[in-house]
This record gives structure tokens, sequence and C-alpha cells, in this order.
């Protein structure tokens, strides 16, 4: 039975490895490299307030990228600051001030998903001047639920799993000017 069980889960690690590997099989990071990050293009957004909020957003994605839940902390909490002058973004300011009020990176990450879930719909509707936005999916975020979140960048950097899967993903959507 032991060995059964054994078996299934290395099949099933197997299995999740492939999944995620599949879309990013030319974009492999030297090693001792892990967290190499790519200039971002330059995304503005025309209302100044919507604009801040994103810059503060790819704040946090971008440390969660690094798996530091303490600096994390302090970019929710300025997310948090910047969705309250963006009108109709209350409840998502409560989201970022509750990544704010977390210690835990693994609940932080959790509540990222829902976070990113709002202000993908916020910055659809935003008019963008110059750049673009990318919205990407990683398959295996939330324990197989899958998890979205955006960038300036197109290279897929995983805010869900940081270095252990720093390029599970892909580019579901590209939001540009219109």
């Amino acid at each position: 039975m032991y060995n059964i069980k054994l078996s299934i889960s290395i099949f099933a690690l197997v299995a999740l490895f492939a999944a995620c590997n599949q879309t990013q099989e030319n974009k492999e990071t030297p090693a001792g490299d892990s967290l190499v990050t790519v200039p971002a293009v330059e995304v503005e957004l025309r209302d100044t307030s919507i604009n801040q909020a994103f810059k503060y957003y790819e704040d946090l994605k971008n440390v969660l990228v690094t798996s530091n839940a303490s600096e994390a902390r302090t970019a929710a909490s300025e997310l948090a600051i910047a969705l309250r002058k963006v009108k109709g973004s209350e409840n998502t300011a409560v989201l970022a001030d509750k990544i704010a009020a977390s210690t835990d990176l693994s609940e932080q990450r959790t509540t990222f998903t829902a976070l990113s879930n709002d202000v993908i719909t916020l910055f659809k509707q935003s008019e963008i001047s110059s750049g673009s936005i990318y919205v990407q999916y990683c398959p295996m975020a939330n324990e197989g639920e899958g998890g979205y979140w955006l960038s300036s960048q197109e290279e897929i950097m995983n805010p869900y799993y940081g270095d252990e899967m720093l390029h599970c993903g892909e580019v579901k959507e590209t939001i540009t000017k219109k």
C-alpha cells in the first residue's frame, strides 16, 4: 500500500512540473541567477490615480516573486492607499489591507489571487497611454485552482511560486492602448 501511495505521489509531482514547463520551454534561467528581472516597458494609464495603483500593484507582484512576506506587507499597504483614491476600488483596497496585515507568504499569495482578479477588471476598463499590460496565468497556483496576475513585461515571473517555479505560466491576454 505504501509503495502505491509513493508511486502516485511521485507521478503527481512529475505531472505538476511537466504542466508548468510546457508553456515556458525556451525560457530557462541560468543556475544561480533564478530571479533575473527583465526590464519592463513603462506602462502609463491616463488616469493618474489608476496609474499609481498599477505601479503599486506591480511592486507587490514583484515582491511576491522574490518571496519576501515582509516587503509584501509594505507594498500591499501602499497599494491599499492608492486603491482608495480610485472610485469603486474600496473592496479591492480591503484585499490589499489583508495582504498588508499578514506575515504568512502563502496567505498573502492566496489573497493576491482575489486582488488580481479585481484589478484585472479595473485595468481592462482603463485607458492606457503607452505600453502593454499582460494578463498572465499559472494553472498550478492555489493548489491547482490556478491564478491570474498582471505584468508590464511579457516574460513570466510567477508571484505564486517565486523561484520554485519562476516561469510557470503563460500570457492569456494583452491589454493595450485603444
